[in-house]
């Protein structure tokens, strides 16, 4: 199950009524892009670039990451949950060992435009040589606001 942190501009946006990303079903491109731990996080970072130099490859990674598919919307008695498909990358003995970090953003196309949501420390090197690498949303969504 993941835990999201995440990033001061993301959140004040969405506090302040800005509508960053429409996660909708058929709105924006969101996408999970991981890093190795050369990245170092900071709440202050606000686009994808400032992240993407230190992108894991390897077999069954595509460059920018995987798309969170099937996003959803519920709202209801003053919460709103938003979810969507966990994000897999399928084993490959040519793949990748070092991904640290997990960064949701919205994929604008170009890294210095794309914002970023928030990301998930892995804890610990993981990859997808020895088995399929899935980030696994919480049961209760990819994040609520009440």
């Amino acid at each position: 199950m993941a835990t999201i942190t995440k990033y001061y501009s993301w959140r004040e946006n969405q506090e302040n009524g800005v509508a960053v990303i429409n996660w909708d079903a058929a709105g924006d491109t969101v996408k999970v892009m991981l890093t190795t731990s050369a990245y170092t996080p900071a709440q202050t970072h606000v686009y994808i670039s400032e992240a993407n130099a230190n992108e894991v490859t390897g077999t069954n990674y595509t460059a920018t990451g995987g798309e969170i598919a099937s996003k959803t919307v519920v709202q209801a008695t003053g919460t709103t949950t938003v979810d969507g498909a966990d994000v897999t990358w399928l084993q490959d003995g040519s793949g990748f060992a070092n991904a640290r970090y997990a960064v949701i953003y919205k994929d604008t196309g170009t890294p210095a435009t794309s914002p970023m949501v928030g990301y998930i420390d892995l804890g610990a090197d993981k990859g997808n040589v020895n088995g399929d690498l899935t980030i696994q949303w919480n049961s209760s969504g990819i994040y609520t606001v009440a």
